[in-house]
């Protein structure tokens, strides 16, 4: 697969990938990536693979109110290399955001999903971008790959929350993690 962006419509880059709000044009590249990275995802997330699925799974997460929608791409070319959600968006005096995030298989274990995530994290955290304050990801608790993306921008560990989220037919455990705004010095 070939693709290119140009690099207007990132909203961040790092060294090697930018960050961009996902959009209704890359159903056909996002669902042949998750096709294609079913077996890195089970059991963890289940990402629409079809255009039918993809198409209201994707304006939900351009409306922004509620969610945000971003795709990690690599630099190189414009190749999509995962994907970062900001669910359950809560403002007021609460600024909160909950995670949701997978690399695909063509890109795993490259460093890039690392690397999107901390532009996000700058994205989410800036008042030009989302304006959160607090950032949280739940983990099930097997999902060391996972745990170690968190762990490794400086989330912590809060707790443990049993049957958490409904995945996979299941309710299943989760960790949760979390991390803050820095602190203006």
């Amino acid at each position: 697969m070939s693709y290119s962006t140009s690099s207007s419509t990132y909203l961040r880059e790092g060294p090697r990938v930018g960050l961009r709000p996902i959009r209704p044009a890359d159903g056909p590249e996002f669902t042949a990536r998750v096709r294609e990275s079913r077996e890195l995802h089970r059991p963890w997330l289940f990402p629409p693979d079809t255009l039918e699925e993809y198409e209201p799974y994707a304006a939900a997460l351009a409306e922004g109110r509620l969610r945000a929608g971003f795709l990690v791409c690599e630099l190189a070319g414009g190749a999509i290399a995962g994907f970062i959600n900001v669910n359950n968006i809560v403002r007021g005096a609460f600024q909160c955001g909950a995670l949701g995030y997978g690399a695909f298989a063509h890109a795993a274990g490259r460093g890039l999903l690392g690397e999107g995530l901390d532009l996000l994290l700058a994205h989410a955290f800036a008042d030009t971008g989302l304006g959160l304050h607090r950032l949280e990801a739940n983990v099930q608790p097997g999902n060391a790959a996972s745990i170690a993306l968190v762990r490794g921008r400086g989330f912590h560990l809060e707790g443990f929350s049993p049957d958490f989220l409904h995945v996979a037919g299941a309710w299943r455990d989760h960790e949760r993690w979390a991390i803050t705004a820095p602190t203006p010095s």
